[in-house]
């Protein structure tokens, strides 16, 4: 059984983020079709989301951390929908199109450059399919004020990613969109997320009384993008076989 040391992005970082935590669920529930056949989350983790998918026949939860996939196979394994895997986001383990839904969240800020990644994920996505993406934002309202007021040296409308600590990349909404593109997705829905993410409100606040606040912003504010993460829908280009003439 893992131990409490293994899983401290569980029983620590999570354990104290309950109002982020709220903000992917939102976010999440409003941009996943509703229900399918099979379904990937690339980047599942100890499977901190995996009630979120109980409309799908089949979903594989893949992680690249033999601690993170032993824990949710613990807590999922009698669950015979769920297959937990362990395996790399840049070489998946199944065929081409082979699922009509994938979600990604919190997994693209350790890849500088997402194009690879988000070229497999077109790979296994059916024509037609969906692609869920979480990442974080470059440009947040918080990244333009510290570069206004001259507090940090990089510029959040630059195109590239920068590296707010080592293997962990914020990425520029306009960037993700074009390797969205490039790997064959168009983007169709976008919401800005975690609009509330400051500690001092965070202490002051409930949870859940930011988390309502935030359902009615996510989607008018997410043509800007002020907060530190965006969640993406986007479609595979195509139309799924069922639908081919």
């Amino acid at each position: 059984m893992a131990t409490y040391e293994d899983l401290g992005y569980r029983d620590v970082f999570w354990a104290g983020r309950s109002y982020e935590d709220a903000c992917d669920r939102i976010a999440l529930r409003a941009l996943l079709p509703p229900d399918g056949t099979r379904l990937i989350e690339v980047g599942a983790g100890f499977g901190r989301l995996a009630g979120e998918y109980a409309a799908y026949r089949e979903v594989v939860l893949l992680d690249s951390s033999e601690v993170h996939v032993a824990a949710a196979r613990e807590t999922l394994g009698h669950d015979p929908r769920f297959e937990v895997t362990l395996g790399d986001a840049l070489a998946l383990p199944y065929p081409d199109g082979y699922f009509d839904a994938a979600v990604c969240v919190r997994m693209l800020h350790h890849f500088e450059d997402p194009g690879p990644v988000l070229a497999e994920l077109a790979r296994v996505v059916c024509p037609g399919g969906s692609l869920v993406l979480e990442f974080a934002n470059k440009r947040n309202l918080k990244a333009i004020a510290r570069h206004l007021l001259g507090c940090q040296g990089w510029s959040p409308f630059d195109l590239g990613a920068v590296a707010y600590k080592p293997y962990h990349f914020d990425h520029a909404p306009v960037s993700v969109r074009r390797s969205l593109r490039a790997a064959g997705f168009s983007v169709r829905r976008t919401r800005a997320t975690s609009l509330f993410r400051l500690p001092g409100l965070c202490r002051r606040l409930p949870a859940g009384l930011l988390a309502r606040l935030e359902s009615v912003l996510q989607e008018p504010l997410g043509s800007i993008t002020p907060g530190p993460s965006v969640f993406m829908l986007a479609r595979r280009a195509g139309l799924p076989p069922r639908t081919r003439a």
